[in-house]
């Protein structure tokens, strides 16, 4: 039988690689060594700072103890009463406790991981626009701040907010260049979740930015009017969710059940985020 030459619908189709390695070697090279740096001066001696706040120390440690402690972020194992922030930057303290056992540095090791992951986020946001050059400026600006440097090991809320904050910009930047209106409203609507995850970490403050991502997708997407604006309101449902279900949870729990709201009123978890947040 004489073999007939295989047509391009049966030749394999190469191995689409990690965006990031089709870069040029500097730019890898030098990502690498910001993303690495930023490891070692975060994690380095990570728990000569002891147990940091010792407020949300105690309520981290509560939770690898009481899943229902862990869920409402309880200050103490007994559920009696909460902390005065909602308790997502509290799920991960609890849960690396659980998982490496609780210590000061298993409590900020998250911290410290979600330093990286800013530097390298934040990067990844100012090159879209800007070039690797910027990106990677950006990123080293960010990691040598003193006050970020402090806050990513220390167990204070600020820095998932930090992180959420970045990767709502990231998404809200990807919906702007993107010409395809599906995908762009799906950016959009992965910033409105982002943010939403925001609010469950320090309520209102993750909604400073909200006004500059609308304005900045309402002039700059390339889309009809119309289009932008519905964008926009898939972007605010998904927040609405992504924020509400906590509130929702907390509001039907029976409240002799669950501990007592910290800093509000009348045990309200709305009423913390509209009245002492």
């Amino acid at each position: 039988m004489i073999a007939t030459a295989p047509t391009v619908a049966h030749l394999p189709k190469p191995r689409r690689r990690p965006a990031v390695w089709g870069r040029p070697v500097w730019e890898r090279s030098a990502l690498l060594a910001l993303l690495a740096g930023t490891a070692v001066l975060y994690l380095w001696a990570l728990g000569s700072s002891g147990w940091a706040n010792s407020y949300y120390a105690a309520a981290a440690q509560a939770g690898t103890q009481n899943w229902e402690a862990l869920l409402f972020g309880s200050f103490d194992a007994g559920n009696a009463i909460t902390v005065d922030k909602p308790p997502a930057a509290l799920w991960l303290m609890g849960l690396s406790g659980r998982l490496f056992g609780f210590s000061a540095f298993s409590m900020l090791l998250p911290q410290a991981l979600m330093g990286v992951a800013s530097v390298g986020m934040l990067y990844a946001t100012v090159r879209r626009t800007s070039g690797a050059g910027a990106g990677l400026l950006a990123g080293l600006a960010l990691a040598v701040t003193p006050v970020a440097a402090l806050m990513f090991r220390f167990n204070n809320p600020d820095a998932l907010l930090v992180l959420l904050l970045i990767g709502a910009a990231y998404c809200t930047v990807r919906a702007i260049q993107s010409t395809d209106f599906a995908v762009s409203a799906r950016w959009m609507t992965l910033t409105g979740v982002i943010v939403g995850f925001g609010f469950l970490t320090k309520m209102l403050q993750a909604f400073l930015p909200v006004p500059a991502f609308a304005l900045a997708f309402l002039v700059a997407a390339p889309f009809g009017l119309g289009r932008r604006i519905s964008a926009l309101l898939m972007s605010g449902a998904a927040l609405v969710v992504s924020a509400g279900w906590y509130i929702a949870l907390v509001s039907l729990w029976p409240a002799d059940a669950r501990p007592y709201i910290a800093g509000s009123t009348d045990n309200s978890l709305l009423q913390l985020a509209l009245g002492y947040n």
